[in-house]
């Protein structure tokens, strides 16, 4: 009796790994990095910093950062001989183009964001398309999306795979 137990445990053992390989590989994607590395989304994140808004917002938050840049060393530099009303005066001046700083990020970020929504969406068929093919073709059982997931060595990764596919289809 105890000689069956320990072969029926045996046979459970070495057939557990197997029943995880029948039911396919596990898989990670970060479906916006996937589709942000594309070709065609290099291309249209060009295209909106090639337009005169965000050259203009872009030059104004260079000048502002220089500005902010050049009034953090001028403080650092004079701040110990400086009174408390001075000191006080310089930290309202900071905050002030620190805001404004922060304020023309903000623009910047907000128009690369909606461009990259834009393309998101207008992709995600295509997406499907391919992530249907490499879960099929790779045997996945199991996709997760990156942000889902606390640790994944980068070998269970299709993410580069799905860029890669992404751009051998025709855009439109």
């Amino acid at each position: 009796m105890f000689r069956i137990l320990k072969v029926s445990l045996a046979v459970l053992v070495l057939a557990l790994p197997a029943l995880g390989w029948a039911q396919g590989k596990i898989a990670v994607v970060d479906l916006q990095e996937a589709i942000l590395q594309t070709d065609q989304a290099q291309k249209k994140l060009a295209d909106v910093r090639n337009q005169d808004d965000y050259k203009s917002d872009k030059a104004e938050f260079d000048r502002l950062k220089k500005e902010f840049d050049e009034l953090v060393r001028k403080f650092q530099k004079d701040a110990a001989v400086m009174s408390q009303e001075q000191q006080l005066a310089a930290r309202k001046k900071l905050a002030s183009k620190q805001a404004d700083l922060e304020h023309v990020t903000g623009k910047l970020q907000q128009t690369e964001q909606a461009a990259g929504q834009a393309l998101l969406q207008e992709m995600a068929p295509k997406v499907q398309e391919v992530l249907r093919e490499l879960i099929t073709k790779e045997g996945i059982g199991l996709l997760l999306q990156r942000s889902a997931v606390i640790h994944a060595d980068s070998g269970y990764s299709i993410t580069a795979k799905v860029t890669d596919k992404l751009n051998q289809m025709p855009s439109k």
